[in-house]
């Protein structure tokens, strides 16, 4: 088969399709034959040498496909050669075909094509996972993520109005605002423009954010905690604005708050498979009647992964890009 592989560390060039072995599927694994992955910031990192994947996981990158099942390895029960399904994946989205553990796959969602499946499994389990199975997020709180328009935002927006909650976002430019708002967004913050602080507290009647989702990491950590609310939960999933941050001890304290912080790749295989059952029960009935959709940028062939990459570093998108393989 082809992959996208990384001789070596660097820019997107450093991003080859090659030629490599096909993947054999173990224990409890399937071969999917992708149709499509998409492109996550964790990618980028890994092209980088910042991310390596975890122990035995595929060297390729990509975190996410969708495709049909090529064939099924021992003990596999419940699936059948030919579904369509998407995967959460450790890596190996960027290639032709690539093993995935059973309790990782699910069926593409009514009114889907199976390339537009691929913009799911990693949003959805990341926020599915973050937002409601760890902060808890209730119908009629107030719910802030960061980065609204990114596909973790676009989604995240989606499935908070679903469960009744008032939405915030921030982003950088007025289009990226209005697609927020196109999706539920209540309240709008340009953060190059506003002090997202300011502008929340004046949204919500001086009470703050009950959930936040944060990507940023250090650079947003003592802003967002003197966003939330009195028992607000902050939930942070990445690190592009830096690893380490100052944290205001009494002011958790007197909010009574709780930080939580997490990654999705490197969890047990057992984790990951709870957190996708949870996904289909109470994520996958909303898509298929058409309440939360992926909220896709552009499809680009596979083998230009470099240009999708180009794409997501310059945040020259609203959603996800998709990488679609060579038919």
């Amino acid at each position: 088969m082809h992959a996208i592989t990384i001789p070596e560390p660097g820019g997107p060039e450093a991003l080859v399709w090659d030629e490599v072995p096909d993947p054999v599927p173990g224990e409890g694994e399937v071969l999917v034959e992708v149709v499509a992955g998409a492109v996550n910031r964790a990618d980028i990192l890994q092209r980088q040498g910042h991310y390596n994947p975890p122990p035995g996981a595929s060297p390729y990158p990509g975190l996410e496909c969708s495709g049909r099942i090529a064939a099924l390895g021992p003990g596999v029960g419940g699936w059948a050669v030919g579904d369509e399904v998407c995967a959460l994946l450790s890596g190996g989205g960027y290639a032709e075909k690539v093993a995935v553990p059973a309790g990782q796959l699910l069926p593409v969602p009514e009114g889907l094509t199976v390339d537009q499946a691929a913009a799911l499994p990693e949003v959805v389990c990341t926020v599915w996972s973050n937002v409601f199975m760890i902060a808890h997020l209730r119908p009629g709180e107030t719910f802030l993520v960061h980065g609204g328009s990114s596909g973790i935002g676009t989604m995240a927006i989606q499935l908070a109005k679903a469960v009744g909650a008032k939405v915030a976002v921030t982003a950088g430019t007025e289009e990226k605002l209005e697609r927020c708002a196109e999706l539920g967004a209540d309240i709008l913050i340009n953060y190059r423009e506003q002090d997202f602080v300011a502008e929340l507290k004046a949204a919500t009647d001086g009470a703050g954010a009950d959930v936040i989702l944060d990507n940023m990491g250090a650079k947003y950590l003592d802003r967002n905690v003197r966003a939330l609310a009195v028992n607000g939960r902050l939930a942070i999933i990445g690190m592009q604005g830096g690893v380490k941050g100052e944290l205001n001890i009494g002011a958790l304290l007197g909010k009574r708050a709780a930080i939580s912080a997490t990654t999705l790749r490197a969890r047990p295989t057992t984790e990951k498979a709870a957190i996708v059952a949870a996904v289909r029960e109470h994520v996958w009935p909303l898509v298929s009647a058409g309440h939360v959709r992926p909220v896709i940028d552009r499809e680009i062939p596979m083998q230009d992964a470099a240009a999708a990459h180009r794409v997501v570093e310059d945040s020259d998108h609203i959603g996800k890009v998709l990488l679609v393989t060579p038919n």
